[in-house]
């Protein structure tokens, strides 16, 4: 089994300079099982780099694993699955926020900002801390925010790196209208120059950002 995912792992590695003429995801029959358990089956998927993937479906229909898969944090079990940016020009965005409760917002912005050696940080992070509206409480640890003040910080880490691509799994989860709205200029924004597969369970709020949909059952 060991021998098994690791030569998958290789041949994954090796799809990565393949050129798919623009396309950023590419997935032929892409299957994910944990023990007997069976959570994707044939799937089957192209994102070009202005396109915005949109996953639908119901709970347990394994969207959070197909993401997974997507963001290089999981293999699949049988297909191919050819991810073009490395794990580094990838922006995830999970169902917990990946934050660092006992730091400020930017001490935990600061972390993340080393680990991907982003370019003038400190501008970087103050700008997205203003346009998620949580620069008054910049200086607040993450333990003291709300969800929804949780939910902003996780997409400012996850944008951080200025991404070639960006999984976010349930983005408005959390998000008072107010921060909704924040969410839609962003994403509007960014389809442009980035490359987006997004999961909701509320399809209506970005169908108009969509180029292509995928409904998982």
């Amino acid at each position: 089994m060991v021998g098994r995912l690791a030569a998958h792992a290789l041949r994954a590695r090796r799809r990565r300079l393949r050129d798919y003429s623009g396309i950023v995801i590419r997935a032929r029959g892409v299957e994910k099982r944990y023990g007997d358990k069976r959570v994707l089956r044939g799937v089957g998927f192209d994102v070009s780099r202005d396109g915005f993937l949109l996953v639908t479906g119901s709970n347990g229909s394994g969207k959070t694993t197909l993401l997974r898969l997507c963001a290089g944090l999981a293999i699949p079990t049988a297909g191919e699955l050819d991810v073009a940016p490395e794990r580094g020009r990838i922006g995830y965005l999970a169902h917990e926020p990946l934050v660092y409760r006992e730091l400020t917002a930017v001490e935990n912005l600061d972390l993340y900002g080393r680990l991907y050696r982003v370019a003038e940080r400190r501008e970087r992070i103050g700008m997205l801390l203003e346009r998620f509206g949580l620069w008054d409480a910049r200086h607040e640890r993450a333990d003291s925010y709300s969800r929804g003040m949780l939910q902003r910080l996780a997409l400012c880490r996850a944008l951080l790196h200025d991404p070639e691509l960006l999984v976010l799994d349930e983005p408005y989860s959390g998000l008072d209208e107010e921060g909704a709205v924040l969410l839609d200029r962003e994403l509007d924004e960014r389809r442009a120059s980035c490359a987006f597969v997004v999961a909701t369970h509320d399809p209506a709020r970005i169908d108009l950002l969509a180029t292509s949909k995928l409904a998982l059952s």
